[in-house]
């Protein structure tokens, strides 16, 4: 059956941190706004204990994300390969349901560098010609540091950011991050307490010569009331914050921040069980007269509006863009078109080290405990002789204490009895020092439409050709070696490493990496290499606007969450202050 909805004037695709954010926004404004989940509700009250505490549902049956039979992609390395679907999840996993992946993230909210907005522009002054991988495909942002800062900092008081600040208005803060931009403000509330892996880390960090910091948190120290009047109960370290949702209420999510605030407003509206198919346009194709979804009973719904945001999962929408036919599809080959374009992953790896005679009690912990050093991201460390650019944060995190995913020592069994007992000797006797890493675009990563396999509507997946570039692989390669320094200064019983190898291909394996997708609509001010303007409004179609990590031009050094945050805030603020009173392309070239 085909439906027609009451027409709004914004609809939103996508309820996690993207599309709450512009919801209440735009709702501020006094606009009409429905948003559409694909997912099932998910309310505060859904995640009362001991639901959530549940480490077999969460961790390895991955209840609240999105499963392969829903929603998945196919993959392949280059472009002579065939490319065959992701059938169980891996090495990332997107959310599915009201709050997106902003439910079960583990909440550290870290802004990129200055740097990291004019990277183009560091290459060519820090590098020669020839010095790096040729086929990098490194942008510039359209924004500045002094143009998004405020929306950092707002984003931060929604969130009830904890810990320590290392620049403010200039002031270089002891005990904070001396690499960060400038901020306008401290953070809203004190760090969480250090554990014994915390302060280890600290202190090796430190004797070597670096700048270690407890890793910002936005799961809270202290009850917080945020801007939107939303209350936060302080973190009690229950050890269940990665993959889960929060059972005290502590973490920030869009449930927690957002929410059941804009709820209360009478011209906000929302739809779950509603997965968008396409953008529809009108007939001369320059501007959107709303989208069309099927509801959960397989119904065909028109949902008319006045503009359209495309705030969900950046893999989808990328794909949106493409079944809609906005934008010219990018191709590898000739290095034509946009849509697609410098898709970027976000690779981890790093240390577990086993003490024998050490408890370090990992079952009292929050998911962004530890403590970390911004010591080698782009513009704080020499790379005049390196042929690689981008960084990583090192940290020594404690995330979790849930036993089935507890670190074992080398040789104990994946079962059985032989487990039971590595699992007895290993539990609360490692810490991990990891690195979170860079991830540079290149021509021959990239996004587009699966010629072979359909989903369940008969439409094209998602096709993702990826491989590592030898770039982020030269950058690990020698950043392993920064923190076996660390380990062999902390002198372990024993310790393991994992990070790919120079030779090593990527992998859509079941060994989770990160979830930190971007890139495909990329931000620009070149409509020949990016998707939308610097406002996140399409080029093509002025009424469609793309909040989102798929408009990264490549990916720094950190969570992506802060830089979403920060971005979607720029872009309401422009629609509410420029386009409502003059609805245009807001960049005219």
């Amino acid at each position: 059956m085909d439906i027609t909805n009451d027409p709004v004037d914004v609809v939103v695709v996508g309820l996690g941190w993207a599309g709450s954010i512009m919801s209440i926004e735009l709702a501020n404004a006094g606009l009409t706004v429905r948003a559409l989940e694909r997912g099932a509700d998910r309310t505060n009250a859904d995640f009362a204990y001991p639901t959530p505490a549940d480490e077999l549902a969460f961790a390895h049956r991955h209840k609240t994300m999105a499963p392969p039979s829903l929603s998945t992609v196919t993959y392949r390395h280059n472009l002579q390969e065939t490319a065959l679907p992701m059938r169980e999840l891996g090495s990332f996993r997107m959310g599915n349901g009201v709050g997106g992946a902003g439910v079960h993230w583990t909440a550290q909210l870290i802004r990129p560098r200055p740097t990291d907005l004019a990277l183009h522009s560091f290459v060519r002054e820090h590098y020669r010609p020839g010095q790096l991988q040729q086929d990098l495909q490194i942008q510039d942002y359209p924004v500045s540091w002094a143009d998004l800062e405020p929306h950092y900092d707002f984003f931060e008081k929604v969130c009830g950011l904890s810990g320590q600040a290392g620049n403010v208005r200039g002031k270089i803060l002891p005990g904070g991050d001396p690499f960060e931009g400038e901020r306008s403000n401290p953070f809203p509330l004190p760090s969480l307490q250090d554990t014994l892996s915390c302060s280890m880390f600290r202190k090796v960090a430190t004797d070597l010569g670096y700048h270690p910091f407890t890793n910002p948190s936005a799961a809270v120290s202290q009850a917080y009331t945020n801007p939107y009047g939303m209350q936060i109960a302080p973190c009690n370290y229950c050890g269940f914050c990665s993959f889960y949702e929060c059972l005290n209420f502590s973490k920030a999510s869009p449930q927690t921040t957002i929410l059941d605030a804009v709820k209360r407003k009478p011209n906000f509206s929302y739809r779950t069980h509603a997965e968008v198919i396409r953008v529809d346009l009108h007939p001369d194709g320059k501007t959107a007269r709303g989208v069309t979804y099927v509801d959960g009973q397989g119904n065909h719904v028109f949902q008319p509006a006045k503009m359209v945001i495309l705030s969900s999962f950046a893999l989808n929408n990328v794909r949106l863009l493409l079944l809609s036919r906005i934008g010219k599809p990018y191709d590898p080959v000739s290095g034509e078109g946009v849509v697609g374009r410098n898709y970027a992953f976000q690779h981890g790896g790093g240390y577990t080290l086993f003490f024998d005679k050490l408890m370090f009690n990992p079952f009292a912990t929050s998911g962004a405990t530890g403590v970390m050093c911004n010591d080698f991201s782009p513009g704080t460390y020499d790379v005049s002789s390196l042929d690689f650019v981008g960084g990583a944060k090192i940290h020594g995190s404690q995330v979790t204490g849930a036993p089935i995913s507890t670190a074992m020592r080398s040789g104990v069994p994946k079962w059985g009895s032989g487990w039971k007992k590595g699992l007895k000797s290993s539990y609360g006797h490692s810490m991990t020092i990891k690195m979170t890493v860079s991830n540079m675009s290149m021509r021959g990563n990239y996004l587009d439409l699966d010629p072979t396999y359909k989903d369940q509507h008969g439409l094209p997946l998602m096709r993702m050709t990826y491989d590592y570039p030898m770039n982020d692989l030269k950058l690990m390669h020698f950043l392993s070696g920064k923190m076996e320094t660390m380990v062999k200064a902390l002198n372990p019983d024993s310790y393991l490493g994992s990070w790919p190898k120079l030779d090593s291909h990527y992998s859509l394996s079941p060994a989770y990496v990160s979830t930190h997708n971007t890139g495909g609509t990329v931000m620009g001010s070149d409509p020949h290499t990016s998707v939308v303007n610097k406002y996140l409004q399409s080029w093509d179609v002025h009424n469609v606007f793309v909040p989102g990590a798929s408009v990264f031009p490549q990916n720094f050094q950190a969570n992506p969450t802060a830089h979403v945050g920060a971005l979607t805030y720029w872009c309401a603020k422009a629609i509410r202050d420029q386009y409502l009173k003059d609805p245009r392309p807001l960049v005219q070239l």
